[in-house]
């Protein structure tokens, strides 16, 4: 394993981290198996988001006993009010789901404290012009979390986020597609979905990374593999798909990267993960790939949840992975894809069209579209 050190701080993390993501409603077996094998792999750094009891009461579980091998990003603002995945910016309910987050995980702190999906400038508002960061900040003094980060998808607010001064780390969705965005894109439309690829650098984001350099804040990545996107032939928007430890070697070369954190949910994945340091540099090397380009990446769900609450409880990233992969031929879907999806609880045909979630998609995905095509293709 490869440690940075991150930013200003005299915190140094391995340069490839684990996603908690995939964790969540995993039965606790495949939560011990993948961070003890994450740990075993020298992995010191997880991200936690995820705000339900039971993936954070498992991961605590599993981390019994070695909760100081492993530094936790955890998440003020992520809550999961009605049983669904949501985002508030009510310090009362902040507090109660970050106090919850501490007695699940049974430790008294948290490594990085991290400002939740702050994307717009509503969100810069409603975060760091509010008692939200003056608690964040009462925190750190009180010794509950050790550095202030915050997460974001949007370059520009990012830089708001990094010329602040507040945080030491920014976590931001970089991968060589979100990269490769037209500089004259609708930011707000832009973010992490690029329309037409360029042929370099979106200037807008290589700026960010350079300031974060300039500004000692470290930046660890999420959507390395662009939800698994960039690895896939069928939806990989270059000529052929990347590898995985060419998607991390991506990331790990942006100025001020400090670890690459890959969403693992078992021992094998966490192998192929590190497995990246034991490969040429010819086996890292993604310019033969990112330098071809096939189509736009624009309006691709990365399943990330953030289009959630469903006013109808729809599962609705759930529902646009099992399309995805529905459509690679839609005259033979696999038996276990549709009963999957006819397993979940409320399906695409419950959908109201209310438009609540496109507003709150931050990759420009026509959600209420893939919701009417998922309907027609499973039938309910």
């Amino acid at each position: 394993m490869e440690f940075r050190k991150v930013g200003k701080t005299d915190f140094s993390v391995g340069a490839v981290g684990l996603g908690g993501e995939h964790l969540d409603g995993k039965p606790y077996a495949v939560v011990e198996e993948t961070i003890h094998a994450a740990l075993d792999n020298g992995i010191n750094l997880m991200d936690l988001f995820m705000p339900g009891e039971e993936v954070r009461t498992n991961i605590g579980r599993a981390l019994a006993g070695r909760r100081d091998k492993m530094m936790i990003q955890g998440h003020i603002c992520s809550v999961d009010l009605n049983e669904q995945y949501d985002i508030s910016r009510d310090l009362a309910v902040c507090k109660r789901y970050f106090e919850t987050l501490l007695r699940c995980l049974r430790t008294d702190y948290i490594d990085f404290g991290m400002l939740f999906f702050v994307d717009s400038a509503a969100d810069y508002s409603a975060v760091f012009e509010s008692d939200i960061l003056e608690y964040a900040q009462d925190l750190k003094r009180r010794g509950v979390i050790r550095a202030i980060g915050a997460s974001s998808h949007n370059p520009v607010t990012a830089r708001r986020i990094v010329e602040s001064g507040v945080v030491d780390l920014l976590m931001f969705s970089i991968n060589p597609a979100f990269d490769m965005m037209p500089p004259d894109s609708d930011l707000m439309k832009m973010i992490g979905s690029p329309g037409e690829l360029m042929s370099g650098m979106n200037p807008v984001r290589a700026e960010l990374y350079r300031l974060c350099e300039q500004r000692g804040v470290g930046i660890s990545v999420m959507k390395s593999l662009g939800a698994g996107k960039l690895i896939s032939r069928e939806h990989t928007p270059f000529c052929e798909p990347l590898t995985v430890a060419q998607c991390i070697h991506y990331a790990l070369t942006r100025p001020a990267v400090v670890s690459a954190l890959v969403g693992c949910c078992s021992a094998a994945q966490v192998r192929e993960a590190v497995g990246y340091f034991d490969l040429s540099d010819a086996e890292r090397d993604y310019a033969p790939v990112v330098g071809s380009r096939r189509n736009d990446f624009k309006g691709n769900c990365v399943y990330c949840n953030h289009c959630r609450p469903c006013p109808e409880g729809i599962d609705i990233a759930a529902v646009n992975k099992y399309l995805d992969i529905a459509k690679l031929d839609e005259s033979a879907i696999p038996p276990s894809i549709a009963q999957h999806y006819r397993s979940l609880e409320h399906t695409a045909s419950e959908c109201i069209g209310c438009g609540s979630c496109e507003k709150r998609c931050p990759f420009g995905v026509p959600v209420m579209e893939n919701m009417k095509h998922a309907a027609r293709l499973f039938g309910c």
